[in-house]
């Protein structure tokens, strides 16, 4: 890394500035040039220091986070980490144009907030390489898909992801209609807020999804949510396939990794399944993707100028596991087109 990582930290508590400030500041390749109580102060400080990355809680006096990224993207293009007590939140704000969220810690528990610094310095880093330009733009809707007649009880759609991820999953799964085959998801993400992922997905798209428990069967019309401290792999019994969810070491650095679900979606489903990679850094999800490819599924990956974080993607058309690369705005008519031809 070249020079110093300037950081904004937007927070209504002054301890919890205090220990932010402080705790990101160790990192010898971040800067936090000045620290905000509120949207309005935060505005006139990020005109005036320019940061790379913004961190901002989103209860403040004044107005909320999330009300403010809004406002603050269209003009202000910046990558900002939502810090945010456990809350569906965290997924307005995502939607509103964050890139990432990390949880508040207990500030009384010294290992609890080391933990929090550490994963919200990985992230920060992380965030100063974000394309955010997808997240300001919105593309008009596209018109809705008719269900898929054929038959689609042994196929099957593997979707993995990671910073970027859950509005890129969203947006797929609202643009494809209910009648389409059953899908396997890992997205990375913290425990609890797997849970309510799935449920915000549920409630807003066509499908029945939900944070997945082993023994789930997965059916046409059904998304399974890997939980955010499990591994999730496919087992086909019968003629049924069933996820089984475990936990276990880091992969890649996660769990659940991308890699786990694949690889599994390549030996048990072959041909009948298509995988999709999307935004996020690093390399999990790569070598899985290139497993389904040879093993006859049709494979995708998002293009850079859509992903927020062009890793998981790039690494993936390296390595040629990736068929096909293409927009965020265009893979679900992609998906569909593979199963209604």
């Amino acid at each position: 890394m070249g020079r110093k990582i300037r950081v904004l930290v937007v927070d209504d508590s002054m301890v919890f500035r205090a220990v932010l400030s402080r705790g990101i500041s160790s990192d010898p390749y971040i800067e936090v040039v000045d620290t905000a109580a509120d949207p309005f102060e935060a505005r006139d400080k990020i005109i005036r220091y320019q940061p790379d990355v913004m961190t901002c809680d989103v209860e403040m006096p004044k107005m909320n986070g999330i009300e403010f990224i809004k406002r603050l993207m269209p003009q202000y293009p910046l990558p900002v980490i939502v810090v945010s007590t456990i809350s569906a939140a965290v997924f307005d704000a995502m939607n509103a144009g964050a890139v990432d969220f990390v949880t508040k810690p207990d500030v009384q528990s010294a290992k609890n907030v080391e933990i929090f610094i550490h994963e919200l310095i990985v992230k920060i880093k992380i965030a100063s390489t974000a394309n955010v330009s997808p997240l300001k733009t919105t593309h008009p809707g596209q018109p809705a898909l008719p269900g898929i007649k054929a038959d689609l009880g042994d196929k099957m759609i593997a979707v993995g992801a990671s910073t970027g991820g859950t509005e890129a999953i969203y947006k797929i799964l609202r643009a494809l209609p209910a009648r389409m085959p059953g899908m396997v998801v890992v997205q990375h993400i913290p425990p609890l807020f797997s849970r309510m992922f799935a449920e915000r997905l549920h409630n807003s798209t066509p499908f029945q999804v939900k944070e997945a428990e082993t023994g789930d069967a997965v059916e046409p019309g059904r998304v399974l949510i890997a939980p955010g401290d499990k591994h999730m792999r496919v087992k086909k019994i019968g003629d049924r396939y069933k996820v089984e969810c475990f936990p276990g070491d880091r992969v890649n650095g996660h769990c659940p990794s991308v890699d786990v679900l694949f690889e599994s979606v390549a030996q048990e489903a072959k041909n009948q399944a298509v995988g999709v990679i999307l935004t996020g850094m690093g390399c999990d999800g790569a070598k899985g993707l290139l497993h389904m490819r040879r093993n006859g599924a049709r494979t995708m990956g998002q293009d850079e100028k859509s992903s927020v974080v062009y890793g998981m993607p790039k690494v993936a058309l390296e390595i040629g596991a990736v068929e096909k690369q293409i927009s965020l705005e265009n893979i679900p008519l992609w998906i569909y087109k593979i199963f209604h031809s």
